[in-house]
């Protein structure tokens, strides 16, 4: 051992242990000056995690190795200091450790060692819809059918709380889990009493936007919940050393353009630059200019440019947020404190790091824009939009003309690019204060120049805090948005996680009838396939203030900064530039956001309001399953669980399930909307006398295997290149020829013990970091996904659930294997795989019974990885390492 690595730091009378990087990297030849803030945070994790031993001196070693080749593939543990759940994800959560209970009793262990390490903070906030909207009652109307609709799984969550130790849920209604985590639950550094130890806050969530917390110099990103489950119950997270890419900003924003407009063209650089599993940090003279709100929207959306994590040093601009939110003034000090003793605090003319790649980006730069239609990081420019909408349109629908249609029992007619919801929701934007009182300011001059939104549009207000509706009152803006329609509808992710509600009856079958493709403009993060609402085709993302804009055009077919918006009361045209507040309009508003404010809607924070207290949820430590219940089953993964795992082996003679094109989102492969009617999801429901007006939402479900096995791949806009006719589900089962749902094929594939695999292209998993996506591929019996490149999150998702993922050797391309779907497929070296990365041979026989051989990888990447795919997933490897077996190694 080269050092002790441990000091101690006193503060305002009191002494805190600590573990000083310097020391360290002095002690093994790193220059601490010059590495990434990411990297030192790591180190000093390595060092109080793994204390006096080996260990800790070959996982400094690597660090230095990776600081100066990134490829070298030097995988480390990092041990988390908590972990952030939501709704959707947290049900699933529950449900596997309350079946791990009753599984490691089967096995001869104790139940009570399925319990949570680490402190767990359990928000919900997806499961508002929007029912109900443009009136007075909105808000509470929705979370009367919010608690409702989700009884059931409110009561489970409940019973979680006080069956499991260091487990808190913050009751709905309160805001975006993301949001709240920066607002409150956020610590930048943390202190373990009661030994006074003082360390670097940091977390894992089960949503990929966990990132936006790196704004307030957190390091923490998402996982899937089966990792979440490992990590809560002390098993470190493992993962390759990082590419570091430094984006350096200079300059500022312009008038009139926003944090938005600046993320979505991040969002398209980086992505275009190349980050999955890479780490982003922000640095250069413009990060002054830029507040930790509007850092926030830019780490918030690190999923969506395939950053692991979009790292933002602790500065005065951090202090000063925490003081705004009401964070204990002596904790601050001591942060600024800590920080300057480890030397990661920063100083804007002292920006020394240096990183594996280097990207740099003037702030003066940026145009307004919005992105879509399907995707975050296609970013279009306002004045570009009206072609890029025809030209969407012209690809779904060749040759169509421009027509509009009456809309029965009502006074307008709709078209092709009209816009029919208008959201400003999602924890990305409702967390930028600056971005909200434009739209409010904006809303405020619309109403004052008698403007009103078009009668197709639903508007819809959601943000994810109650603080927004704090300075929007004081502000004297909520009356304003009120009158043009956006009435407060919930505290929570609604139309950015397809929570949209229903469209008025009367439009929707107008565009059923006429098949339009109509539009959604959202202040969100994500904009997928059949993610927003199933009537939408395009889904805009944009600023808060561009939601206003559009909703007042009521059409996308038009350049908002050219063309007037609508005509006012004396009929003269309305353009943007009439509405749109100066700077200093904006900033005297802003100022008005106090303290206070924050202390007051956070002081009771976990008790919730009276509906939520009168839930009457079981008690003791053992869930009692309810066989007939449609929301919560007890999970079926561990029903054949053996003290030792099974020898992996080769795949043989496997059928092809699906064959995908590019970018295939979790949206696609699970999707979180409403269940239609005639899909094997609704068709189990009908079957257990559920009426459709409570079916609910798959995102909902995700308690009950059932309905989510029938669910997978099952998005309305999915398209099995095997069945390129038929949008949706479908595949050919190849032993009948019968053009089916995947799911009923994949149940006659398992009754004749036919293993399958699915083939897509590149950026397979992109998206959100639900675990029902890898959960329901292995539950459809798919032991292997082959593509040209994964997202992070959902290739260890795999992992975790045993599904083999498999990457095409470069040049080779999925096009170029000529795939038709009624090939058999053999994976062969699986057996004898001794090394992460192993290459392995893909032997295609062809209907004429010719064979192709290709090489492939496979993408497992750590020890750790291997493990869990020996012992056939995550969760079983757990269960048989507590019950104190053996695992297969």
């Amino acid at each position: 051992m080269k050092g002790n690595f441990e000091d101690t730091l006193k503060h305002q009378g009191q002494v805190y242990t600590y573990y000083p990087i310097s020391e360290a990297t002095q002690a093994f030849g790193i220059d601490l000056k010059s590495i990434p803030y990411t990297y030192k945070i790591i180190i000093e994790n390595l060092i109080r995690t793994q204390g006096r031993s080996s260990d800790l001196n070959h996982s400094l070693e690597k660090i230095k190795t990776a600081l100066e080749n990134p490829q070298s593939g030097e995988e480390i543990e990092f041990v988390f200091t908590r972990i952030l759940l939501q709704d959707f994800t947290g049900v699933p959560v529950v449900a596997d450790l309350a079946a791990m209970k009753d599984g490691i009793e089967k096995l001869g262990g104790n139940s009570q060692q399925v319990d949570p390490l680490y402190p767990i903070d359990l928000v919900i906030d997806h499961s508002v819809q929007v029912h109900h909207w443009k009136n007075h009652h909105a808000y509470q109307d929705n979370v009367t059918v919010e608690i409702n609709d989700n009884m059931e799984r409110y009561k489970f969550l409940k019973w979680g709380q006080q069956a499991f130790k260091n487990m808190r849920v913050v009751p709905p209604g309160t805001g975006i889990c993301h949001q709240v985590n920066l607002e409150y639950l956020g610590k930048v550094v943390w202190v373990n009493e009661p030994n006074k130890q003082i360390y670097f806050d940091s977390l894992v969530g089960t949503d990929s936007h966990t990132t936006m917390i790196n704004a307030l110099s957190i390091l923490g990103w998402g996982v899937g919940g089966i990792e979440a489950e490992s990590a809560m119950l002390g098993r470190p997270i493992s993962f390759k050393l990082p590419t570091v890419v430094g984006m350096r900003l200079t300059g500022q924003l312009p008038d009139g353009i926003t944090g938005t407009d600046l993320v979505l063209t991040i969002t398209e650089k980086l992505r275009a630059h190349g980050c999955v599993g890479k780490f982003v940090e922000f640095s250069g003279p413009g990060l002054e200019s830029i507040d930790l709100a509007e850092r926030a929207t830019i780490a918030n959306m690190a999923p969506e440019y395939g950053a692991t994590c979009a790292y933002f040093p602790i500065d005065n601009e951090t202090l000063q947020y925490l003081q705004l939110t009401n964070r204990d003034q002596s904790d601050i000090e001591l942060i600024k404190q800590y920080a300057i003793e480890q030397d990661v605090w920063h100083r804007p003319d002292q920006d020394h790091a240096h990183y594996h790649e280097n990207i740099e980006l003037d702030l003066c730069s940026i145009k307004a824009c919005v992105a879509g239609p399907s995707r975050p990081q296609d970013r279009v420019s306002l004045d570009q939009l009206p072609h890029t909408m025809r030209t969407f349109t012209d690809s779904i629908f060749p040759d169509r003309k421009p027509q509009r249609y009456p809309v029965q029992n009502q006074d307008f007619s709709i078209g092709d690019g009209d816009v029919m919801i208008a959201a400003i929701t999602s924890c990305t934007n409702t967390s930028n204060p600056e971005v909200l009182i434009t739209a409010g300011l904006m809303a405020k001059k619309a109403i004052t120049k008698g403007l009103s939104i078009k009668p197709w549009v639903k508007p819809s207000f959601a943000p994810g805090s109650q603080v927004v509706s704090s300075y929007f009152d004081k502000l004297d803006l909520t009356q304003y948005m009120e009158k043009l329609g956006f009435y407060l509808v919930g505290y929570g992710c609604t139309t950015c996680i397809g929570n949209s509600g229903p469209l008025d009856e009367d439009i929707s079958r107008t565009i059923e009838d006429h098949e339009l493709a109509t539009c959604a403009v959202l202040s969100g993060n994500r904009n997928f396939e059949g993610r927003i609402h199933s009537h939408i085709r395009a889904n805009w993302l944009a600023s808060p203030p561009l939601v206003i804009a559009y909703a007042l055009a009521g059409t996308v077919h038009i350049d908002i900064q050219s063309e007037p918006l609508a005509h006012d009361s004396k009929g003269q045209p309305v353009f943007l530039k009439d509405l749109w507040p100066s700077t200093e309009e904006i900033h005297a508003c802003k100022a008005q956001i106090t303290q206070a404010m924050f202390a007051d809607k956070y002081s009771d924070v976990f008790s919730g309001d009276k509906p939520w207290q009168a839930i009457d949820a079981p008690s003791g430590q053992r869930y009692d399953w309810d066989p007939n219940s449609t929301y919560i089953r007890r999970p079926t993964f561990f029903d054949h669980i053996t003290s030792t795992s099974e020898p992996i082996s080769d795949i043989r003679q496997a059928n092809i399930l699906a064959i995908l094109g590019d970018s295939i989102t979790t949206d696609h492969i699970s999707p979180a909307g409403s269940i239609p009617e005639n899909s094997p999801a609704g068709h189990y429901l009908t079957q257990h006398g559920i009426p459709l007006a409570d079916f609910n939402t798959y995102g909902a479900r995700r308690g009950n295997h059932e309905v989510m096995v029938r669910g997978t791949f099952a998005n309305i806009r999915v398209r099995n290149l095997m069945t390129p006719e038929k949008e949706g589900g479908y595949t050919i089962h190849q032993p009948s020829q019968i053009v089916t749902t995947i799911y009923e094929a994949s149940q006659r594939y398992q009754q004749a013990g036919t293993d399958l695999v699915v083939f897509a292209g590149s950026e397979y998993g992109t998206g959100s970091s639900r675990d029902w996506a890898a959960k329901g591929t292995l539950m459809l019996g798919v032991k292997a996904v082959i593509c040209e490149s994964f997202e992070r999150i959902h290739r260890t998702n795999l992992i975790g659930m045993g599904v083999l993922p498999c990457r095409l050797l470069a040049p080779t391309k999925t096009q170029d294997l000529k795939l038709t779907g009624d090939e058999t497929v053999d994976i062969i070296g699986i057996e004898t795989m001794d090394k992460v990365n192993a290459e392995l041979q893909l032997s295609i026989t062809r209907k004429d019974s010719s064979t192709d051989q290709y090489a492939i990888i496979v993408c497992i990447e750590t020890h750790n990885e291997m493990l869990y795919y020996q012992n056939q997933g995550i969760l079983t490897f757990m269960l048989r390492n507590m019950a104190h077996d053996q695992p297969h190694t």
